[in-house]
C-alpha cells in the first residue's frame, strides 16, 4: 500500500509545537508523505492593492523556517510551497496538483484566528478529504521578539490608577 499523502496548511503556526507534535503523531500512525503549504497573506493595504504579490516573501521565510523542523518531526523530508493568499484557494490548488489523502490545518487560537472566523476547517472538510485541526500559537524565528501586551486605560488614568491632568480647552479666552 502506498504511503498516505498529507497536506499541511499553516502560516504563522507552521513551526509551532502543536503542529510539530501533530505531524510526529501522524507519521507514527502509518507511512505518510507530508507537504506544507504556507498561504501568502498580504497585510495592511496590500490586501487591497496587490494581494497576489504581497506576503510571498514573508510566507517564504516561514516556509524555510518550518521545513527543517517539520522534517525532523516527521523523520523524513517534508516538501513545501508558498500558496495563494486565500488559504482555501491555496488548499484547493495543492489538492488538485498533489492528490492528497488527508489535511492537517494549523490555526492560531480562536480569539485571533481569521481562518477560524471564516470556518476554514469546515470548508476544507467539505472538499471530501479528512481534516485534522491543530490550534497553536505563532512560532518565533530567530530575529523575532516576543509580542508585548497593551493595556487600554480610561482617559485620565495611568496604570497606577492616578488621575493625570487633562489638556485644557484651547478655546478663546473669556473677556474680563
Amino acid at each position: 500500500m502506498p504511503p498516505s499523502r498529507i497536506l499541511v496548511i499553516a502560516n504563522r503556526t507552521a513551526a509551532g509545537p502543536p503542529l510539530l507534535q501533530a505531524v510526529k503523531e501522524r507519521s507514527h500512525e502509518s507511512e505518510a508523505i507530508f507537504h506544507l503549504v504556507v498561504p501568502a497573506e498580504p497585510e495592511g493595504l496590500h490586501r487591497v492593492v496587490d494581494p497576489e504579490v504581497a506576503g510571498r516573501e514573508a510566507a517564504g521565510a516561514r516556509l524555510r523556517h518550518a521545513l527543517p523542523l517539520l522534517s525532523e518531526a516527521a523523520a523524513q523530508e517534508v516538501t513545501g510551497q508558498v500558496g495563494d493568499a486565500d488559504p482555501l484557494a491555496a488548499a484547493c490548488d495543492a489538492l488538485y496538483q498533489g492528490g492528497f489523502d488527508e489535511i492537517i490545518i494549523s490555526t492560531l487560537p480562536w480569539r485571533v484566528s481569521r481562518w477560524l472566523r471564516v470556518d476554514l476547517p469546515s470548508k476544507l472538510r467539505a472538499l471530501g478529504v479528512p481534516v485534522r485541526h491543530v490550534e497553536g500559537s505563532p512560532a518565533r524565528t530567530a530575529g523575532q521578539q516576543l509580542a508585548f501586551s497593551v493595556r487600554c486605560l480610561p482617559t485620565g488614568l495611568t496604570d497606577r490608577g492616578v488621575a493625570t491632568p487633562r489638556p485644557r480647552d484651547a478655546g478663546p479666552a473669556a473677556a474680563p
